[in-house]
């Protein structure tokens, strides 16, 4: 199945002048645990983690209300295509250590998200359709 199946359309993403204080109101409202930084051409240029937000902000005592994304964001995007699949997005984030990988399609357009918790629940949905196979199978006793 290819990532793009899977990945989440509606992407939260900001400008590199959004103010940190907006992300973390980004974060917030739409409950999510990353902010995807894009340039004009929708083309992702870092991340924003709520995990930035606490290391890059908060623990150096930094003023969030001077700050933008393009301060804190980290900018060694790890990203996949839309025909990735769920091995190479695994591989990708393991090596990578990172849990969150922005889905680019053609002229390297942000087209969606795709996190380790939604290949964890993919794993999760493939596993209990095996167990009911299994189930199915099974003779009564």
């Amino acid at each position: 199945m290819p990532i793009q199946d899977l990945a989440r359309e509606d992407t939260v993403s900001a400008s590199q002048e959004t103010a940190v204080s907006e992300l973390a109101q980004q974060l917030r409202d739409e409950n999510v645990g990353s902010v995807v930084i894009t340039n004009d051409d929708n083309n992702p240029t870092g991340i924003v983690t709520d995990r930035d937000l606490t290391t890059r902000v908060l623990a150096e005592e930094a003023s969030s209300t001077d700050q933008t994304a393009d301060d804190i964001m980290s900018t060694d995007l790890c990203v996949v295509g839309p025909d990735a699949g769920f091995y190479e997005a695994a591989q990708v984030m393991s090596e990578n250590g990172v849990r969150r990988l922005p889905v680019c399609g053609e002229n390297d357009e942000l087209v969606g998200i795709i996190t380790a918790d939604d290949l964890t629940e993919l794993l999760s949905d493939e596993t209990q359709q095996l167990a009911s196979v299994i189930q199915a199978q099974r003779p009564s006793y």
